[in-house]
């Protein structure tokens, strides 16, 4: 057996794992990388050959969910490079990808002005080529490869992925949670016995504190800074860790009367929401049995956000993506929130290095924002990690 990774090896971003089977290779995600704008943010492919042809070369590319450092290269993969053989991915994957990809080739080509990246035709024909992976059911790739899929947690999707040819097996883990949340349950597996283990390690040295200690502490922090008149933005991802919080607020507001605004830059979540109602099974028993009243995820305190609302006096409260601080309305917002004290920075998630987010949070005061601005940092900043990830007691 041969493991290669073309991303993701000691870096977290652009995952991308060469597993050679027998005679089969698989490869395990194709994402891109947060921190890179040059060559650097996909994957080395011709690691596989100089020659551009890939389709004999790699038998299957399984997705295993749908951030983009884990699907984000696939166009550029198959439309551009010309990879043309079978691409695994669970049934919310193949719904949630295009639209993430979507976005990014817009904020790529239409905000930064890049040529020469894959275009919206590209990712819809690249995701024709998408074979659904069903969970626990065996998918045949040819006569000797086998692929099981197992549920990660993580985001609405997500499966672990179980590879046998021949007498040789490998599970590869992608992005998995341990704990249940408030809207997905922990992941789970058969007891295979494979050869090889790959699983991701962003946690790998940490151990956090519980959940709900965690809750109290965000809800507590968000209510004391609304109730000195400030404002809170709390940068987030569009998909799985908005959810979890906007439910977190959601009651909390209906417990303690609040009438502070609460607001949602909406865009990309109005359509997951449509998507965690529609593939309402993939979430958790809780979800689902409040499905039968109300659906969780019609948030009754929770308004979509207005750019010009970002001006306004008095106190509220932003979720706004994306989660690293790095493009888009979150960034918008932090620049003219930032010098305020009385405002709070509430960062859930991991910053990966060299955004803007993870400059914050290393506790720089005054942060570049492009090459042509700065923005001083008197905004109360706190970092409180609800992540979708399993930590180093989750991973053994």
């Amino acid at each position: 057996m041969k493991v290669v990774p073309l991303g993701a090896g000691q870096d977290v971003g652009r995952s991308c794992v060469l597993v050679t089977l027998g005679n089969k290779t698989i490869m395990f995600d194709c994402g891109m990388h947060m921190g890179y704008n040059d060559e650097r943010r996909f994957p080395d492919f011709n690691y596989i050959t100089t020659e551009g042809d890939f389709t004999s070369r790699i038998d299957a590319v399984v997705i295993t969910h749908f951030h983009l450092d884990h699907c984000g290269a696939l166009p550029h993969f198959t439309e551009q490079r010309g990879y043309h053989g079978p691409i695994y991915m669970t049934p919310p994957t193949k719904a949630i990808c295009p639209i993430l990809l979507e976005d990014y080739r817009k904020i790529t080509v239409e905000r930064k002005g890049e040529t020469n990246f894959f275009t919206s035709q590209h990712i819809k024909d690249c995701m024709k080529k998408v074979v659904p992976l069903h969970l626990h059911e065996t998918v045949w790739v040819d006569d000797e490869l086998e692929l099981r899929a197992y549920y990660a947690g993580h985001v609405l999707g997500a499966a672990m992925v179980y590879a046998r040819c021949g007498n040789e097996s490998v599970v590869y883990t992608g992005d998995y949670n341990m704990t249940p949340d408030r809207h997905l349950g922990a992941a789970w597996i058969d007891k295979v016995r494979p050869d090889v283990l790959i699983t991701e390690t962003t946690y790998g040295t940490t151990i956090r504190d519980s959940k709900r200690s965690r809750e109290r502490d965000f809800l507590e922090k968000v209510h004391s800074c609304v109730m000195r008149g400030g404002k809170v933005l709390i940068p987030c991802f569009a998909l799985g860790r908005a959810q979890e919080l906007c439910i977190l607020i959601d009651t909390y507001w209906e417990r303690m009367g609040l009438t502070v605004p609460v607001y949602f830059s909406a865009g990309l979540t109005e359509k997951a929401n449509r998507f965690y109602k529609l593939f309402i099974n993939w979430t958790n028993q809780k979800v689902k049995e409040s499905f039968v009243d109300r659906n969780p995820f019609d948030f009754k305190y929770i308004k979509a956000w207005n750019r010009e609302y970002a001006d306004l006096p008095g106190p509220m409260v932003l979720f706004a993506t994306p989660g690293m601080l790095h493009i888009g309305t979150s960034l918008e917002v932090f620049r003219k929130w930032a010098p305020d004290e009385r405002n709070m920075l509430i960062m859930p998630g991991y910053c990966v290095a060299g955004t803007v987010g993870a400059k914050v949070l290393s506790g720089m005061k005054v942060v570049d924002i492009d090459a042509y601005s700065q923005v001083h940092v008197n905004i109360d900043v706190q970092n409180l990690s609800f992540s979708a990830h399993a930590d180093a007691k989750g991973i053994m």
